[in-house]
């Protein structure tokens, strides 16, 4: 029997999905576990019980199986992709010492005695002080290291998600480079743990012996143990190839693995990437993140509540179209997507600028969200097309600020992500971008991203490029619209790029006034 099949987990946000690909890209069977994003034992908390992760691997494996008759046997190798920074503590057993600290947790250390020395003196010259207290303070192993000293000194290694399913599949403490997105000691430039003199070391102390064995995409991390086989099915001794974290792999599931192709994430963080082989810093002292492609960096802008507004939107003000789609045995999407088609391009003027929460440079952390232009004239729908033309807007600033520090025009765009299944929301970036956007072939490009990454892995493709080419694949293309485009650079330009600069003192105004956000 061949063994030429891959085998992806992605454990996101709200569910784990198991997948199973051929070499040319193709869904062959999918399971897929909901799961309870997080648990708020206090405002602004998002933790998780660790176990619950490892349940649902287990539970979307063994579905799988039951789904298909493909038998186990012709699995070449098995990727994890995994939600970015989410974190757990466990001790030498591997048995996790508190709740996992998910990714949307809130909590911040105020107070924490500032980087000094050389490093001081460095960052108050180029004005980065309050970006690196920003950094420290939303670092969760500052936070744990100050409220809860005991679990800090019982932790042997201290992970991320994507580093605690690998323990359990593998047995081993080690992870893949290419997940290594959040608060730790890790220096972007060579996607290793930085050196001992690093200023991150002082943002974010802690044990180097704490931290784990980092593998490159694309290498073995380790063999899926006796234990692993009995909870998720997969046979004992197929290799685990390191893949990356979620973000990463729909980069490159989506196909943007050369620096003029972009993938936009309509996900609940709404993110423009492009892969570059320099190490190029998207905003100063903002690093590019590491790419599913080991040699390469993935330069990423975020809006960081992206599309959750639009969730948001339809719960709050989407009832009728939620009923109505229910009645006719139709997608919410589409009736969605027609109240968006029924109001004009730039809303009659309604232009959201959407920094509905705070950033770390650019916007600043004293920004908010903002909506101007309200007349009589303008309904539910005016709003909820705003929400998706301000999202594309800041889209588009990233795609500019890329442009500009890394030379290289965006002249294609890959649209991946729950919001790229809205028509309506893909022919918004089109015109707004004035680019051709399209989705990738598959819904579930992170999945892909992860499946590409054992492919060649366990030498299946040869190399990287052979590997995307042949798996991944643009689907339906959204061409912009000449007339709608030159509107929207108007207003891009006449209007939403003068908003924050000029309500820039009343956020601060603001934040002096309430004390949020928190200096």
């Amino acid at each position: 029997m061949s063994r030429d099949l891959l085998l992806t987990i992605d454990n996101g946000t709200q569910s784990v999905r198991a997948i199973l690909f051929d070499l040319r890209g193709r869904i062959l069977a999918y399971s897929q576990i909901p799961i309870e994003p997080y648990h708020s034992p206090q405002p602004g908390y998002a933790e998780q019980d660790p176990d619950l992760y490892w349940q649902a691997v287990g539970q979307a494996c063994q579905q799988l199986w039951q789904k298909s008759d493909i038998p186990r046997e012709a699995i070449a190798g098995v990727g994890l992709t995994t939600q970015r920074g989410t974190i757990i503590n466990v001790d030498k057993t591997g048995r996790p010492l508190r709740p996992a600290i998910v990714w949307l947790d809130q909590r911040r250390t105020e107070g924490l005695k500032p980087v000094g020395g050389l490093w001081g003196l460095a960052f108050a010259l180029a004005g980065m002080r309050q970006t690196v207290a920003f950094l420290q303070a939303e670092a969760e192993a500052n936070w744990i290291r100050r409220h809860q000293p005991d679990i800090w000194e019982q932790t042997h290694k201290y992970l991320y998600l994507s580093g605690y399913l690998t323990y359990q599949l593998t047995g081993r403490f080690v992870d893949s480079v290419g997940c290594q997105v959040g608060y730790m000691p890790f220096d972007y430039k060579g996607k290793t743990w930085a050196p001992s003199w690093d200023w991150k070391w002082q943002a974010v102390p802690m044990e180097p012996e704490k931290l784990v064995e980092l593998v490159p995409p694309g290498q073995l991390l380790g063999e899926i143990s006796r234990a692993a086989s009995e909870v998720t099915g997969i046979p004992e001794g197929v290799p685990l190839i390191a893949a990356a974290s979620d973000k990463a792999c729909e980069v490159i599931g989506s196909g943007a693995f050369l620096p003029h192709i972009a993938a936009l994430s309509y996900g609940t963080t709404a993110t423009i990437n492009t892969t570059h082989h320099r190490y190029i810093e998207p905003i100063p002292l903002i690093p590019p993140y590491p790419s599913a492609i080991p040699d390469a960096y993935s330069l990423e802008i975020q809006v960081y509540r992206g599309f959750w507004m639009v969730s948001w939107f339809k719960r709050e003000f989407g009832l009728r179209e939620r009923q109505l789609a229910e009645e006719r045995g139709v997608a919410a999407e589409t009736l969605f997507d027609a109240l968006v088609n029924d109001i004009p391009p730039g809303s009659m003027g309604l232009t959201l600028q959407p920094y509905w929460s705070p950033g770390i440079k650019v916007p600043g952390p004293e920004a908010k969200g903002a909506i101007i232009g309200w007349g009589d004239v303008h309904t539910r729908g005016h709003l909820y097309r705003s929400i998706l033309e301000g999202l594309a807007y800041s889209l588009r600033e990233g795609k500019e600020r890329t442009e500009k520090r890394s030379g290289v025009p965006i002249t294609e765009l890959r649209v991946a992500g729950g919001g790229s299944q809205s028509d309506a929301a893909m022919q918004i970036t089109a015109d707004i971008f004035g680019l051709p956007a399209s989705r990738p072939h598959l819904y579930e490009a992170s999945g892909l991203g992860a499946a590409v990454d054992v492919a060649v892995g366990v030498r299946l493709h040869p190399d990287f490029p052979t590997a995307i080419r042949e798996m991944t694949h643009p689907g339906r293309t959204f061409e912009p619209d000449p007339k709608t485009h030159h509107l929207y650079n108007e207003l891009y330009h006449g209007v939403y790029q003068k908003m924050y600069p000029r309500l820039k003192p009343l956020y601060e105004t603001i934040r002096d006034v309430t004390g949020y956000p928190a200096r």
